[in-house]
C-alpha cells in the first residue's frame, strides 16, 4: 500500500510504477488520507515513460484494511498521521518526497524518478525476503 495525504500525484506514481515493475508478481494499491483526483501532471509525466496511470483512481485509506498489506509505504511524511495498524505492518517506510503540486513539469519528472529508484529498491528487497 502506498499512501499519501490525497492519493493524487507520488502515491499514483508509485502505484503505477510498482504494477508495471512489478510484473504482476505484488499487489499493489495506493490511497489517501483523504481522496481527492489524480492530478492530469501526473498522468502526463507517467505516460512520458511508458506507463499508463490513466485508469488509476484517487482513494481514501479507510476503504481498505490494514491486514491485507504487507507492506506500507508513505511517500510524504504522513506516517505519523496514520493509524498505528498500518505502521506496524511487516514492512512501514516514510520517504518524505517532495510534493509537486503546483510546481513545474521538472519538479514532477523530478519527482517520478526519485519514485521510480525507491520502488525499484523496494521490489527488489521485498523479492529477497
Amino acid at each position: 500500500m502506498f499512501v499519501c495525504k490525497k492519493n493524487s500525484r507520488r502515491s499514483q506514481m508509485a502505484e503505477g510504477f510498482a504494477r508495471t515493475l512489478g510484473d504482476s508478481k505484488i499487489a499493489v494499491n495506493s490511497s489517501g488520507l483523504e481522496s481527492s483526483f489524480v492530478d492530469p501532471t501526473t498522468v502526463q509525466v507517467m505516460s512520458e515513460i511508458g506507463i499508463d496511470i490513466s485508469h488509476q483512481t484517487s482513494k481514501p485509506l479507510n476503504n481498505f484494511k490494514a491486514e491485507d498489506y504487507d507492506a506500507v509505504i508513505s511517500l510524504c511524511g504522513c506516517g505519523v498521521n496514520l493509524p498505528e495498524e498500518w505502521v506496524i505492518r511487516d514492512v512501514f517506510e516514510d520517504w518524505q518526497l517532495d510534493d509537486p503540486e503546483g510546481q513545474s513539469i521538472e519538479t514532477f519528472r523530478r519527482v517520478r524518478d526519485e519514485v521510480k529508484e525507491r520502488v525499484v529498491k523496494l521490489i527488489k528487497s521485498l523479492s529477497q525476503s
